[in-house]
């Protein structure tokens, strides 16, 4: 898949302060939010602030120090919803067959109630 990044997607223009959010945390590196349809009790999208396409994008071309706030800004997440405990669902779609919506890098933290499984049998 290429990484060609449209600045003009939801979450850039979430960046540049163009739509509001319901903002979980901001760190340098990286934003939290709650996602508008929640799916679980708990449904925080996490993004980087770099134009990045999927994770394998951003696991290839970020520098150490987003790649670091990244992961911890989930971490803080995670612990602040209080899901840590009870458990938690971390996704990331990438591409058409991944069904990703927004072409910037998101992670979805998903709890607060039996989740499921994952996928069905095909």
């Amino acid at each position: 898949m290429p990484h060609t990044y449209d600045d003009q997607n939801v979450f850039a223009k979430i960046l540049r302060g163009e739509i509001p959010n319901n903002t979980v945390l901001e760190t340098e590196h990286s934003l939290a939010f709650h996602d508008i349809e929640p799916q679980a009790p708990c449904h925080v999208l996490v993004i980087p602030k770099g134009p990045y396409v999927t994770y394998d994008h951003f696991a290839q071309e970020a520098s150490d120090a987003e790649i670091a706030d990244f992961t911890r800004a989930i971490g803080k997440v995670c612990k602040m919803a209080g899901v840590e405990d009870d458990g938690f669902r971390l996704i990331s779609n990438a591409g058409e067959n991944g069904v990703q919506e927004v072409p910037h890098l998101h992670v979805h933290i998903l709890g607060g109630r039996r989740l499921g499984r994952m996928l069905q049998p095909a």
